[in-house]
């Protein structure tokens, strides 16, 4: 298959990138490197191709290269290229042109203080000011809060680099000659080549204490689950919303899969870690969505959410972190906070997992689908979180509970559960589905195939009882249950032990004990004999 081709050659790159700078870069912070250059060269070839395209279209000159133009004359055009693509870079400061002047003995820039430096020695220079350069390019603009910190992670000078200037400036060319290498044309690859990579790196270095990646990176396969539960019999939305969004992947899998256009209002997302934000942000650009089309915040959504103006959302896809601490009761201002107050009881302060449950609920459209990852502890937990399942259950906001396959996310090993909320549904029902078989193993990891996905939405479609697979469970009974909603609880497990007739066992044994009767007895006999 191509997508697999593509992808193993998107591994071999990066993993070649990875050998070169092995012993020099911490695992975590080279994923900085690589995803912000990878960023860098995307957004030149993205203007430099937007540019290319407009001028040959509109002079006939197809030899026409951005690239070539003298800085001078790309700048009559700087006001324009900020408003329709959010911001600008100088030819000079293109990606392809920045290798070039790398390798050169000659090439030379003007720094901020009106030194001119040479570039092959203060290459990391000469990035941080192209870097600051197209931040500041969205400066007063629509798009600055979307441009603002973007390359804040790649810290050019950072000793991490190397001791000295040389030998910083020399693993920022290894970096900027791989990045060159990989085929990066996001439009005509089968594959989601900046997810892939970020998910390839994230496996590469998941063994970095306190670093895993995945309560920032939600696997393809689950964002492809989440999203076709959430948009099932949907054309178009009016916006896609993930309240703890990480690096966008889910709402980047919306975009995919129900297409971009089709998305009316666009993206929205937050996200409290300042370095998984900037990644949400890039993500956003790589895969071609408008500055105007997405809002990312980068901010605590249980205490500090934005977007509180907006229309509510018709899709809201999320898989927030698990089980995390939070302000709970010890702010008195929350439990009258319009998300939290009307299941009167707030989540534990040790876990959060029903703040966020409640907050997208909050947030979700009359006529709209939200599909959360949760922990399984939460299904049949006690105190606070016993009660709110009771305020979901009997409001009948709650459609479906799905139980995944354990091993599914990097950083974890636990059984997570899908629930999906609504508040138009048209029975008084929970559905329950087991879905822990369906996955296949790989290497140490069980991964959901295309099969497994259509196989889960068609029961989920469906919404009958399947034995020891889905059962459609009336509220009331949840009731008398206490609330509980493991899948476990509704759907008995198949037994898969081999089945004994205990009759013909029984029989079994007693031939076996007469046979060993006679056989005792002519022993018995035999060793009269030879007595006498």
């Amino acid at each position: 298959m191509a997508s697999n081709h593509q992808r193993e050659e998107l591994h071999k790159a990066i993993w070649s990138i990875a050998d070169d700078l092995r012993g020099s870069v911490d695992g975590w912070d080279f994923k900085q490197y690589v995803l912000g250059i990878m960023f860098y060269r995307y957004i030149s070839e993205n203007i430099a191709n937007y540019i290319n395209e407009g001028e040959r279209e509109a002079t006939g000159d197809t030899t026409f290269d951005y690239a070539n133009l003298e800085d001078s004359e790309a700048e009559f055009e700087r006001d324009n290229l900020v408003t329709e693509k959010g911001f600008f870079i100088r030819p000079s400061e293109l990606f392809c042109n920045v290798i070039k002047s790398a390798k050169s003995d000659s090439a030379t820039f003007t720094d901020s203080e009106g030194k001119t430096k040479n570039i092959k020695d203060n290459l990391n220079e000469y990035l941080e000011m192209i870097f600051n350069n197209i931040e500041n390019s969205a400066k007063g603009t629509q798009s600055e809060d979307d441009f603002s910190g973007l390359f804040d992670d790649i810290d050019v000078n950072s000793n991490k680099l190397g001791a000295t200037v040389a030998k910083r400036n020399e693993k920022l060319l290894k970096i900027l000659d791989g990045i060159a290498g990989i085929n990066l044309d996001y439009k005509d690859n089968d594959i989601d080549a900046f997810g892939d990579a970020y998910e390839f790196l994230m496996s590469m270095y998941a063994s970095n204490a306190g670093k895993s990646g995945g309560e920032f990176y939600t696997p393809q396969e689950v964002s492809e689950l989440l999203t076709k539960l959430a948009i099932l019999d949907k054309k178009e939305v009016n916006k896609v919303y993930d309240p703890a969004c990480g690096s966008g992947s889910l709402l980047l899998k919306s975009a995919k899969i129900l297409g971009k256009e089709n998305v009316r209002n666009g993206f929205y997302g937050q996200e409290i870690n300042l370095t998984t934000y900037n990644l949400c942000r890039i993500n956003m650009f790589l895969h071609d969505i408008g500055y105007d089309k997405f809002n990312i915040a980068c901010e605590d959504t249980l205490t500090m959410p934005k977007h509180w103006d907006d229309e509510p959302f018709e899709v809201i896809v999320s898989n927030p972190p698990y089980s995390i601490k939070w302000a709970g009761d010890d702010n008195a201002i929350l439990i009258n906070d319009p998300r939290y107050s009307p299941a009167g009881v707030l989540a534990p302060k040790s876990k959060a997992d029903f703040a966020f449950i409640m907050h997208s609920l909050s947030w979700l459209a009359s006529n709209g689908t939200a599909s959360i990852v949760c922990f399984p502890g939460i299904l049949y937990r006690g105190g606070a979180e016993q009660k709110i399942r009771r305020y979901l259950i009997d409001n009948n906001f709650i459609d479906s509970i799905i139980q995944l396959p354990d091993n599914l996310f990097f950083g974890t090993s636990i059984a997570t559960c899908i629930m999906v909320l609504k508040k138009g549904k048209k029975d008084n029902s929970t559905l329950f589905i087991n879905a822990s078989k369906e996955c296949v193993k790989v290497t140490n990891n069980n991964r959901l195939t295309d099969k497994n996905i259509d196989n889960i939405i068609k029961i989920f479609k469906d919404r009958k009882d399947i034995n020891h697979i889905a059962k459609l469970i009336p509220n009331k009974e949840i009731a008398q249950n206490n609330y509980n909603l493991s899948v476990s609880t509704y759907v008995e497990q198949e037994d898969t032990r081999e089945k004994i007739d205990i009759v013909k066992l029984n029989n079994e044994i007693a031939q076996i004990v007469a046979r060993e009767n006679e056989l005792r007895n002519e022993i018995d006999k035999i060793i009269l004999e030879i007595e006498a």
